[in-house]
């Protein structure tokens, strides 16, 4: 099978999508499927093409350089051009989308879109979202299938584009670490708090409730850890409140992965205070290191606190009842539950059975004479 995954971003940027494709695509390349990989290079400094762990990337140009809108025209010749049995769109928050689905439904090619939302630090982007959902749902309702990574993100976008729940799929990112070295031993005064650093993220709330954290265990440390255009507003309100030898804030490439895993599995608990998670990586990544995890009771955060997998507090809650959950989070350590949790060997399994389904189907719709065929057809959209 011949297939293309599309998205803004793949490593070496660090994120939950970058994460993905690079677990994914390899085990699909690893089963004897050619996957090509087309992404964009703000930047101007990476391979136009090269072959990362038996996948194809090709590089396009984005502007701007310094926004995370991905404007990339180069994505819709190379979809022209290019020859593929199905195409996986991965995200679908910037402009690559839309320019790649406009190629894509002109090719008549089967595409699937997993939606892998989050949340975004600009009151306008977030203000306009809903007329970004109305613009795109002609051309998502055109999907073969379409992925939610949690129970929320289908239902969320079944409601908000209008489109048959039935047409969604449910195919949660994997959570696989390399075990923690023998030498790491859990720091019981140590919190981290993962992702991406920008504002919807929360770590300025983490770093916020530090000072009371304080008074109620001495010796707490926060390691952020991350990369993100908010790193110096967050390293501004560590100074104001004087915390520089409380607080690191440092990024792990991704390539390191032993790294990242010894820094989780020392720590004594792991904290995600965001507005909007669908299916977090870096918690599911602390959980698999069996490590307690504590996050706002929001969006699909909630739903791996409903499973029982996780703390959750109240969005709104402030600095001090923020303090309190992590003190007590710290003081009486929670076992994690022994729940199977998904791997990216079963993500790569469901998605693999998923573009079969979908080719097959196509196969059985038959090209009316002198006609284009259109997917899905009218009446399922």
């Amino acid at each position: 099978m011949r297939i293309l995954m599309v998205a803004a971003r793949c490593y070496p940027f660090m994120g939950g999508i970058e994460t993905h494709i690079q677990e994914v695509g390899t085990r699909l390349a690893a089963r004897g499927h050619a996957v090509d990989v087309l992404t964009t290079d703000p930047t101007g400094e990476l391979p136009v093409e090269e072959e990362v762990s038996g996948m194809r990337v090709q590089r396009v140009p984005a502007w701007p350089r310094k926004l995370d809108l991905y404007v990339a025209p180069g994505i819709y010749s190379a979809i022209r051009r290019g020859a593929w049995d199905l195409i996986h769109f991965q995200g679908y928050s910037t402009f690559v989308v839309p320019i790649g689905l406009l190629a894509a439904v002109r090719e008549n090619l089967p595409f699937i879109l997993t939606f892998h939302s989050g949340g975004h630090s600009s009151r306008l982007r977030n203000a306009v979202r809903g007329t970004q959902h109305a613009l795109l749902r002609p051309l998502v309702a055109r999907a073969a299938r379409l992925v939610g990574v949690s129970e929320f993100e289908a239902n969320f976008f079944s409601a908000r584009m209008r489109v048959p729940r039935e047409r969604f799929v449910v195919i949660p990112n994997g959570a696989a670490m390399p075990a923690a070295s023998p030498s790491v031993k859990v720091d019981p005064h140590l919190i981290v708090s993962g992702g991406r650093l920008e504002r919807y993220k929360g770590h300025h709330r983490a770093i916020a409730a530090l000072p009371e954290l304080i008074r109620r265990v001495p010796d707490a440390r926060l390691h952020v850890v991350g990369t993100g255009p908010y790193e110096g507003e967050l390293r501004r309100l560590v100074a104001t409140l004087g915390l520089e030898r409380r607080v690191t804030i440092a990024s792990i490439p991704g390539s390191e992965r032993q790294n990242m895993a010894d820094l989780l599995a020392s720590a004594a608990l792991f904290v995600l205070f965001s507005d909007y998670e669908a299916h977090p990586v870096a918690v599911m990544e602390a959980l698999s290191l069996c490590r307690p995890v504590l996050v706002s009771d929001t969006s699909g955060l909630r739903e791996l606190a409903a499973k029982g997998l996780c703390r959750a507090v109240p969005p709104n809650a402030g600095p001090k009842e923020l303090a309190a959950a992590m003190a007590e989070e710290l003081g009486a350590p929670r076992e994690v539950p022994d729940l199977a949790l998904p791997d990216w060997d079963a993500c790569a399994q469901a998605l693999s059975d998923l573009y079969c389904e979908v080719l097959n189907s196509r196969s059985m719709v038959r090209l009316p004479p002198g006609g284009l065929m259109s997917w899905p057809p009218a009446t399922e959209a």
